[in-house]
């Protein structure tokens, strides 16, 4: 056996068949948990890389050391014996869905490298997805399980028809990252700009994804190793160590440590506290998510999640304050946080919250912990309000334009620091003028036309999670009622989103003749996923409207629906072909709805 780390270049340059056993289970990876964090990633190391490679004047291997890697997680493989002329062949144990994940992402990058004309790029990309001198089904690095390999050879295949494949995430995950890989690079319209985004997407793929390969010979028991990596040992948290030194320090200091516990402590060993949650892409107690995000609070800087135990003790040691006194502070600030996932709170308290979780910003919750946490002196009622208005608007604006996250954690550490000298009473206004003066691309407060650009070309119902993209069609539903509606609020997180016109949308929406067909394929299916063409059903409605031509699911909302959203949909359009300039007027009328809820400074 024997343990190396290598970057997806190492595993996958030389000519190698990664087999998945047929006793593994299918490829289940999804956007929500999976794809879009590990984009996020890749997207943020590229991004890290162009920013390092300027600075670095273009000295490409200095640019690469001062990003740093990103650790993808660990592979188990095992030798088979293979003929001399056969290509060597290693059974995947362990991993297979990071494994099959990375081929994705790999050809995904490569099938839009070719598309946009980076040659160079797509034909290095393409020696780490197939085998230079094999044919057939042995020219794939990776070959799947029975179940998925009719749908790998579509996706894997440039161009070729993925029809009755629609439901394998196999098919979905190649179009999502294909999706994010196109958008990433053609946000820019500088062709040079482009070329530079490309390199930068080759870079962070090639050699700053990294995995642990755990490499066993053709004699070693593959599935006792896989049982002991896998076994379930009860490390001891960080909380448990913070408890452990409260308690010690107390009893030094002449406390009695058992009434510290019961006052301060004990509400911290309920269940909820032991549930485990993510954060970022690690799974955690909440608690030890807690006192990491309470540590950030305090201290205004950034701490790991591996160093919540050390930052404590440092702090404690630090401040010259009572253990008494800080365990306190943890108790009244860990209620706070428990107030931030409670539900039924005052209306416009409960949408901030509701929309930031949906956002998933967790960067953002040391910055909240402190805003809800202040006396009403220092951040009255109404100044909360505006401040969580102006956060929640630069939070779903950058959404919507799908603008980079990675610098959300300096910038909200920057924001802390500037809201402790702020005066009391001008928390909404530091937030607003400190947001609002960023101008770099990785944090500036989106305009009105950008959120505009964005609702009219991106084919948003691709590019957001469901739940996301759910949100906002939810706060146009809400912004359409009035005083007189019977509820203020849709029901949130239960409607599905429905396609005007539907996504099988060449059964009704055929090509004109154009010189480009590709080209006019790929329009078309932006504008089909773009909201212009998007609305809200309820889950039994979905299926009664399917597939229909504009014409008839307008009989079928105009008697059932009660969404304002709809209404408004048939009131503007009802007479109306459902053609390219029908979809792109409403997504200039959602635009303005959006704006308006979500104001720019």
């Amino acid at each position: 056996m024997k343990a190396d780390t290598l970057t997806l270049k190492s595993l996958f340059q030389k000519d190698v068949r990664y087999v998945i056993p047929t006793f593994q289970r299918p490829y289940v990876w999804n956007q929500e948990d999976q794809w879009e964090p590990l984009w996020n990633d890749v997207r943020n190391a590229a991004e890290r890389y162009l920013d390092e490679l300027a600075l670095a004047e273009g000295h490409r291997p200095k640019a690469e050391e001062q990003t740093g890697t990103h650790f993808m997680g660990a592979v188990v493989l095992q030798q088979q014996l293979t003929a001399v002329a056969d290509i060597e062949t290693r059974l995947v144990i362990d991993g297979q869905q990071r494994l099959t994940t990375a081929q994705i992402l790999l050809d995904a990058a490569q099938e839009v490298f070719e598309e946009l004309g980076a040659v160079a790029e797509a034909k290095r990309i393409s020696r780490l997805v197939l085998n230079a001198f094999a044919d057939g089904d042995e020219a794939f690095k990776l070959w799947p399980t029975s179940l998925d390999r009719d749908p790998f050879r579509a996706a894997m295949k440039n161009g070729a028809p993925t029809a009755g494949h629609e439901d394998s995430l196999i098919v979905q995950a190649h179009d999502f990252f294909r999706l994010q890989i196109r958008e990433w690079i053609s946000a820019s319209v500088d062709e040079a700009d482009q070329e530079q985004r490309a390199h930068g997407l080759e870079a962070a793929m090639f050699g700053l994804l990294e995995v642990v390969v755990i490499d066993l010979a053709t004699a070693d028991d593959a599935f006792v190793i896989f049982e002991t990596l896998n076994a379930r040992g009860t490390p001891l948290l960080a909380s448990d160590l913070v408890k452990n030194y409260v308690l010690q320090t107390a009893t030094a200091v002449g406390l009695d440590a058992g009434e510290l516990h019961e006052r301060d402590w004990l509400p911290f060993e309920d269940s909820w506290w032991r549930q485990e949650i993510r954060q970022g892409r690690i799974v955690r107690p909440r608690l030890d998510v807690f006192l990491n995000y309470w540590l950030i609070m305090e201290t205004a800087s950034e701490v790991q999640s591996q160093d919540v135990f050390p930052r404590f003790k440092l702090y404690a040691e630090d401040q010259g304050k009572a253990i008494a006194e800080i365990v306190g502070t943890v108790r009244d600030i860990g209620e706070t946080y428990k107030s931030l996932e409670r539900e039924n709170q005052e209306s416009r308290i409960e949408t901030f919250l509701y929309r930031w979780r949906t956002v998933d910003a967790g960067t953002l919750t040391p910055l909240l912990l402190w805003l809800f946490s202040r006396p009403e002196h220092v951040v009255g009622y109404e100044q909360r309000l505006q401040a969580l208005g102006a956060l929640e608007s630069y939070l779903v604006r950058r959404m919507i334009c799908r603008m980079t996250t990675k610098d959300y954690n300096r910038l909200f550490l920057e924001l802390m620091a500037e809201l402790r000298e702020a005066e009391p009473g001008e928390a909404a206004e530091s937030i607003v003028a400190f947001l609002a003066e960023q101008t770099s691309e990785s944090r500036r407060w989106p305009t009105d036309g950008d959120v505009e650009h964005a609702i009219l070309d991106l084919p948003l119902y691709r590019l957001l999670t469901r739940r996301r993209l759910r949100m906002v069609l939810e706060a146009i539903e809400d912004e359409c009622r009035s005083v007189f509606s019977e509820e203020a609020n849709v029901a949130r997180g239960s409607l599905t989103i429905e396609h005007v016109m539907p996504q099988s949308w060449s059964e009704h929406w055929p090509l004109g003749p154009v010189q480009d067909v590709l080209q006019a394929q790929h329009e078309l299916e932006r504008l089909v996923h773009s909201l212009g063409n998007l609305t809200l059903v309820n889950h039994r409605l979905n299926p009664a409207l399917s597939n229909r031509p504009w014409a008839q699911k307008q009989e079928t909302l105009d008697d059932h629906t009660v969404l304002h959203l709809n209404k408004d949909l048939l009131n503007a359009y009802k007479d109306a072909d459902w053609t390219e300039a029908t979809v792109a007027a409403r997504g200039a009328s959602l635009a303005a709805v959006v704006t308006r809820i979500w104001p720019a400074p």
